[in-house]
């Protein structure tokens, strides 16, 4: 299995580096956010069907990969529609090509295949999870209600995000409706929520405890480095006022009864 991983590596960095060709071509970097998903996506394919054909496939490991790339093929499309296709170029790329200069096309280059080490990192906890020796047990539900509801969760937000934004009447004003009401990132709370199936799968077998690194390394991300941060800077600049006075009500991450506005 240790091969596996240098392969999908490989594959990962082929496939990264041909992204950024087309990144380039069509003039959007907001291709890069495609290239974890995709590269989760193969990884996934590759140790389930290694599985398979070495005849370690177990109905745990079937339920821990149609579920994770039940999620992946969903974030993918999700992002290639809304992010890259018959889409204007990401704000946060448009500002770190500003901020780069003259060496920007080299960066991009280094964050495309940044993205595969990374994707490499969230797959273990899958991997482990999925190999977990132990007989199926009423946590293998909990993985399941976790992981479904994580989906429906997403869905519903990005969903509900998308429909306020086609109303032109709703330019410039705040979506502070139905799941966003309660938090101001609920899409990444649910994408939080979705890699604790994992540690659930993971209960009751051998180093549980490496799938906790899923949903750790998750929030220290969507919470701290590439997540929230950019997305409130992103929504202040085009909202201003409107968005200083959400943020001052609703919860930043954690879904949560609404607070009322300072007076």
């Amino acid at each position: 299995m240790m091969n596996l991983w240098t392969i999908v590596t490989v594959f990962g960095c082929l496939f990264a580096s041909f992204a950024y060709y087309q990144a380039l071509r069509i003039g959007t970097m907001a291709l890069v956010d495609v290239v974890w998903t995709s590269v989760l996506t193969l990884g996934g394919f590759s140790f389930a069907a290694f599985m398979q054909v070495n005849g370690e496939a177990t109905l745990r490991s079937w339920m821990v990969f149609v579920v994770f790339l039940a999620w992946s093929f969903r974030l993918t499309f999700y992002l290639m529609r809304h992010r890259v296709i018959n889409s204007v170029e990401d704000p946060r790329y448009a500002c770190l090509a500003q901020y780069w200069g003259s060496t920007a096309k080299r960066n991009f280059y280094f964050l495309f295949l940044a993205q595969v080490p990374l994707a490499v990192l969230f797959l273990w906890p899958v991997v482990h999870a999925a190999n977990n020796p132990s007989s199926l047990a009423t946590t293998d539900i909990l993985a399941l209600l976790i992981a479904l509801g994580s989906l429906l969760g997403e869905s519903i937000a990005d969903h509900q995000l998308a429909e306020f934004r086609q109303k032109p009447a709703n330019s410039g004003k705040v979506c502070d409706s139905g799941l966003w009401r309660y938090s101001r990132h609920p899409n990444y709370f649910f994408e939080w929520l979705h890699w604790w199936a994992y540690v659930a799968f993971a209960l009751g077998g051998p180093k549980a405890w490496v799938s906790l690194l899923g949903p750790l390394l998750m929030y220290i991300f969507l919470r701290y480095i590439t997540g929230i941060p950019h997305a409130e800077r992103s929504s202040l600049r085009s909202r201003g006022e409107a968005y200083r006075n959400y943020q001052q009500t609703t919860s930043p991450f954690f879904p949560w009864i609404p607070r009322l506005p300072p007076s």
